[in-house]
């Protein structure tokens, strides 16, 4: 959500350098980390997009919670609008991040130096206003961090742009390609389409759904189920009174002497 505006740099709070913070303490580490503003802006925030906007990064955040809040194995922190601080830069707060490997408690912000790490995926929703921001500006300022991937989502245009660091050490993104209409995350270990209007997740051949996907395929799978039980139970009744019928046919069959 971070606005390019060269005169107001000096406002947006800094992280200090890498230099400075291995300078200090452990005290003024914890001071400065507790120093630095949690929030955002006015003056640093785009316009609000509306519900296109809200409801697109809602969904994504939901889906990748989900995720990989069932595959405990891998450590991922999400966030969403998260003030982050790299050092000696500016804030920023993108629209998604994700981070691998560390513990998923809840922050304020993410502080590099402090957190020993900076983002692995970062994406922004585009829904109106000045495309340059996302489409260029943050281009080459994400590709400066070192950030691996960068996802753009133009809700407008309903299309997706990928970017990858092609090295270790690269500062300058190169597309990914688009394979079978899906780009493929490395970090995330997903890939990712727009469908229909929605923004998709796959794990292989496996969609993941929202959280009102997901209970509306429950919901339809609970009733199927509900289906088959009375089914059997109905079937079961049948075959019961079909055995008592043959019972009592043979009991009579044996008071008769036959």
């Amino acid at each position: 959500m971070e606005r390019d505006r060269r005169g107001n740099a000096e406002a947006i709070p800094h992280a200090p350098s890498q230099q400075e913070w291995e300078a200090m303490s452990v005290e003024e580490r914890e001071q400065v980390v507790a120093s630095l503003p949690g929030e955002v802006t006015w003056e640093e925030m785009a316009l609000p997009e509306g519900d296109r906007h809200f409801l697109a990064k809602l969904g994504a955040l939901d889906v990748l919670r989900g995720h990989f809040g069932r595959h405990r194995r891998h450590k991922v922190y999400l966030g969403a609008e998260l003030p982050v601080y790299y050092p000696g830069e500016r804030r920023f707060a993108p629209d998604l991040l994700a981070v691998r490997d560390v513990e998923r408690h809840e922050r304020d912000k993410w502080v590099v130096s402090a957190e020993g790490k900076g983002l692995d995926w970062v994406m922004e929703v585009h829904v109106g206003g000045d495309r340059k921001k996302d489409a260029e500006y943050n281009v080459r300022r994400y590709a400066r961090l070192g950030i691996p991937e960068y996802f753009i989502y133009d809700r407008k245009k309903e299309r997706l742009v990928a970017y990858r660091l092609p090295g270790t050490g690269a500062r300058k993104y190169a597309g990914i390609p688009l394979v079978r209409g899906r780009y493929h995350s490395e970090q995330l270990g997903l890939e990712l389409q727009v469908e229909e209007g929605r923004l998709r997740f796959w794990a292989g051949r496996t969609p993941l759904l929202e959280s009102d996907e997901r209970i509306a395929w429950l919901t339809k799978e609970a009733k199927r189920l509900r289906r088959r039980v009375d089914e059997e139970a109905r079937l079961r009744e049948m075959a019961e009174q079909r055995l008592a019928k043959l019972r009592t046919e043979l009991k009579r069959l044996k008071t008769r002497g036959v």
